[in-house]
């Protein structure tokens, strides 16, 4: 089928992960996937949440939100009470992150990722995690040049993509066209080694087979493998 950007039912955006972006973070991020773009920054804290407390362990984190004009009418501020999509996705993000740490190798001490969506077209949360990812590893590059922790705490690279059921026809990265119309909108969460994190899977419109889902997963864990190799290219032109 002919999409609505040109490319091929198995063709990812152009992705591009721009670190040190951001001059006071201890970790940043650009990440951009065609006319989706997050904003990415990993904050050291030199504490952790009350359940936390006296457990020498420490914590990742994340929170997501949506800029006034990163969509095509004005989204509100979420000043007050949060939406429940923002708050499912924070902790989509978080449980993602986490998965890839030894948490205690942080000892009483925490990384918050906060992920800023400057532009939506699509996929902004699997992009978040992407970008996500490359944040928190610069912070923990950080964190072991000043002496905050002694051991490495990243076990594994970690990435994700969407992948989709449009008109009949399996579709990898949905731009927005694209998935405000899909029959089954799928995420997946994968690790550098092949392990899954997480699928979510829906059928929006139409339940799909089994057949479609393994059709779906090949085309998203190879995806996967390619933005990891992103992630490694990105950390080796900024000498990481």
């Amino acid at each position: 089928m002919s999409r609505d950007d040109g490319r091929k039912p198995d063709e990812m955006r152009a992705v591009n992960l721009e670190l040190d972006c951001l001059r006071y973070a201890e970790g940043s991020c650009m990440a951009t996937a065609g006319n989706t773009r997050v904003l990415c920054a990993a904050s050291i804290e030199k504490r952790v949440p009350p359940f936390l407390v006296g457990s020498g362990q420490g914590w990742v984190t994340a929170e997501y939100g949506l800029l006034p004009r990163s969509t095509n009418t004005r989204t509100p501020r979420e000043t007050e009470r949060p939406r429940s999509r923002s708050q499912e996705i924070r902790r989509f993000l978080g449980r993602s992150l986490r998965a890839v740490c030894d948490l205690s190798a942080f000892g009483e001490q925490q990384v918050i990722v906060d992920c800023d969506v400057i532009q939506a077209d699509g996929g902004t949360r699997t992009l978040a995690l992407t970008g996500g990812f490359c944040a928190l590893k610069q912070a923990v590059e950080r964190m072991r040049e000043r002496g905050l922790i002694e051991r490495n705490p990243l076990i594994e690279h970690v990435a994700a993509t969407s992948v989709g059921i449009v008109d009949g026809d399996v579709l990898l990265d949905l731009a927005y066209s694209e998935d405000s119309r899909a029959d089954t909108d799928m995420n997946l969460v994968m690790t550098e080694s092949g392990r899954i994190v997480e699928v979510q899977a829906t059928a929006e419109h139409v339940p799909f087979r089994f057949d479609e889902f393994s059709s779906m997963y090949g085309l998203a864990a190879e995806a996967i493998n390619e933005l990891i190799r992103l992630q490694h290219a990105s950390f080796k032109r900024t000498g990481g």
